[in-house]
């Protein structure tokens, strides 16, 4: 079927998104085939080049005035975050407010990271100035996830946006009505720059689409299996691709770590989000000397919360109800494998989805095999493994074991030998005596490596991750030897040679 073909088929069909916490339908919205992908990534090329065209200030104004129009909407946009996700009201706030204090700083620095900059020309090329610029790459195309709809993919869109270009949005179709609010806020704050932001709507069809359709990066959040599909499609036209595919992210506690703060973060790390935070709690490696009262307290906690279809719930039903077939899963086999279960068991995760949503109430499991999914495949569920270490060495070494390299956490009262352990680790990000503290700081950028992914957004690196660098030299005055023309006698060249050797053998 041709994409015009495709086209004409999908033109009229649209899907619909129900609330996992109800089973109510939150909104409805069409089905963008091929066709209409390449004529929102041509309309996106147009807007580009006025929006490049503009100064670093005019641009930063744009987007502090697009981060006001956010902020003056941030109830909008939190229930609409609520209603696609099933996470609680106060949740999807938090969601907005980080990506508030990310979208100001995007727009406040991108001119300083981004500017052109003087270099040294070295010796051999003393007679010219030389210069880096960080040039926009054109059209970005961001497949954002569902997890969190608008403080995720705006790590790219809004530092795609501060570097110069323009963006094509596919959410998650599990969370589309995030991502239209987002772009009609931005087309009321900054009318003038029409299709700057797209958003096109669709399932992996959709998202295909946008990574076939010329743009020129793609910037993917998602699980590993998925990224390297649409690699594999950036791959045919080299359309260079970024990459955040989750983690199975570790916290150490040590012998002297205050048990009360660590325990409390990681039931928060665990089971925020009803555990589907790709940077948050889901094994834990504590010294042997302090595990059963560590276990004790995050047991004490994770079992005095609030969970299920009540109004005061810490957090909401799985935003996609066959993941609890995953966590089951990993639950089960922990188990059958010789761990212990010391809150919850399979039975707290939801087979399927009710009308009160798949709710999975919190699992705590010790002494899990190394080898079990539980600590091996990312769970992405209210589920959190405590296993006992020997010693710091011992917690290093099984948290580097892991394939995915994203996040982890160290506690440790003293606060220098935190920071140390912490340098060990295989992790893009790492908090010391917190969980998470990275994310509000956005500076700092963020990312992994292995099963993790590739790239990073947020920070200086996450705004030239949407450029491409520029390196200009100007001769400033003829050289005295000139060494790239042929014109230069052999006896000259021989004695720029020599001087050469002589000057990097004493130097």
């Amino acid at each position: 079927m041709t994409g015009t073909d495709q086209d004409a088929a999908t033109r009229s069909a649209t899907f619909t998104v129900h609330s996992p916490a109800t089973g109510d339908p939150v909104g409805e919205h069409p089905v963008h085939g091929p066709g209409e992908v390449a004529r929102a990534v041509e309309r996106a090329r147009t807007a580009a080049s006025g929006w490049a065209a503009l100064s670093a200030a005019d641009r930063r104004a744009h987007l502090l005035r697009w981060k006001r129009e956010l902020a003056s909407s941030l109830d909008a946009v939190a229930g609409t975050i609520a209603a696609e996700t099933g996470k609680p009201h106060s949740d999807a706030v938090l969601e907005v407010v980080l990506t508030l204090e990310h979208l100001d700083w995007a727009a406040r620095n991108a001119d300083r990271v981004l500017r052109r900059r003087r270099v040294r020309s070295g010796l051999l090329a003393v007679n010219q100035r030389a210069s880096v610029a960080h040039r926009p790459l054109g059209v970005i195309g961001v497949i954002g996830p569902w997890n969190y709809p608008l403080y995720t993919p705006m790590g790219s869109i809004g530092y795609a946006l501060a570097a110069g270009n323009a963006v094509v949005f596919k959410p998650s179709e599990h969370t589309p009505g995030t991502g239209v609010l987002l772009a009609e806020l931005l087309a009321s704050a900054v009318p003038e720059h029409a299709g700057l932001l797209t958003v096109v709507t669709g399932s992996a069809a959709t998202g295909e689409a946008l990574a076939r359709s010329g743009v020129d990066k793609v910037a993917f959040t998602g699980s590993p299996g998925t990224a390297r599909k649409v690699m594999a499609v950036c791959a045919r036209s080299l359309t260079p691709f970024l990459a955040e595919c989750g983690g199975k992210d570790a916290t150490i506690v040590t012998v002297d770590a205050d048990l009360d703060a660590a325990a409390d973060a990681v039931v928060w790390g665990a089971l925020s989000n009803a555990g589907q935070t790709c940077a948050g709690v889901e094994r834990v490696y504590v010294v042997r000397e302090v595990y059963a009262p560590l276990c004790r307290k995050v047991v004490e906690r994770a079992g005095a919360l609030r969970v299920g279809p009540v109004p005061d719930a810490v957090y909401g039903p799985m935003t996609i109800p066959a993941q609890t077939a995953v966590v089951r899963r990993h639950v089960e086999q922990a188990l059958a494998g010789g761990a212990r279960a010391l809150l919850g068991d399979a039975a707290s995760v939801s087979a399927s989805a009710s009308a009160s949503g798949a709710f999975v109430t919190p699992v705590v499991l010790a002494d899990v095999p190394e080898d079990s999914a539980a600590m091996t495949e990312e769970t992405f569920g209210p589920v959190v493994a405590i296993n006992a270490v020997a010693n710091v060495d011992e917690a290093v070494r099984r948290t580097n074991a892991s394939t995915y390299a994203l996040a982890a956490s160290v506690f440790c009262r003293d606060r220098r030998a935190g920071a140390a352990i912490a340098a060990r680790l295989r992790a893009g990000a790492v908090s010391v005596n917190s969980v998470l503290g990275f994310a509000g700081v956005p500076a700092l950028p963020f990312g992994g490596s292995g099963e993790s992914g590739f790239g990073r957004i947020h920070g200086a690196d996450g705004l030239r991750a949407f450029t491409a660098p520029q390196s200009v030299t100007v001769q400033r005055f003829a050289p005295p030897v000139n060494l790239t023309s042929f014109s230069t006698p052999a006896t000259a060249r021989e004695r720029a040679v020599a001087a050469a050797k002589w000057l990097h053998r004493h130097r």
